[in-house]
Formats: structure tokens, sequence, C-alpha cells
């Protein structure tokens, strides 16, 4: 069973940080790309972030680009996001994915995700 656990959501002042972790089970975790996704309150679902898990390539979406650092450590089979200097429109809840493909358009990240985590709610305060 593929399974997809999130962890280290918070509420944190504008200019923190924060860590997202994303245990991943029930596969072979160098096959996938792993993708990072939110969603805020009566907006569309986004695409954060996304590493390679074959390879270590990593996208970013222009909004947290500089800001935001995926990284994976593929002995323990978990994806992290390093979120510095967040701001009050990161909040939303995060989620971890399972992706075949990610890419960048001109206006957006995006994937072909066949699996998703539970999320896990970020707030950032003003």
């Amino acid at each position: 069973e593929v399974q997809l656990v999130e962890s280290g959501g918070g509420l944190v002042q504008a200019g923190g940080s924060l860590r997202l972790s994303c245990a991943a089970s029930g596969f072979t975790f160098d096959d996938y790309n792993i993708a990072w996704f939110r969603q805020a309150p009566g907006k569309e679902r986004e695409g954060v972030s996304c590493i390679s898990s074959r390879d270590g390539s990593t996208y970013y979406a222009d909004s947290v680009k500089g800001r935001f650092t995926i990284s994976s450590d593929n002995a323990k089979n978990t994806v992290y996001l390093q979120m510095n200097s967040l701001k009050p429109e990161d909040t939303a809840v995060y989620y971890c994915t399972r992706a075949t493909v990610c890419y960048t358009t001109n206006v957006a990240l995006g994937a072909l995700i066949d699996y998703w985590g539970q999320g896990t709610q970020v707030t950032v305060s003003s």
C-alpha cells in the first residue's frame, strides 16, 4: 500500500521558517518524483516544488523560488521542503504527492500525480 505521510506544519510568523517532511512507503522510492502541492481556502491547488528521487532534479513554482528548498533522503524514503522567509500568502494545506512526471510552464508547476498524502496545515501570520 502506497503511503505518503506529511509532518512539520504549524503556525509561524511572517519571515519565519518551517520544514515539512514527507515519509513515503509502499513503493520503490527511486522510481518516482515527489511533489508538494498546496491549497489555500477558496483557491485552486498550486504546485509548489518537485524532486526526482532518481536523479535529484528539482522544480519550483516561481512564487517560492529562492525561499523554498526541496531535498530527498533516499535512505529514509523521505522528502523535505525547507520553507524560509514565509509570507502570509504561503498559508495553505500542503500535500505530498507521488508523481510520475513533473514539469514547469511559464505560469505554473505541474505534475502527473497518482497518490496524495493527507496534508499538513501551514499558517503564516502577519
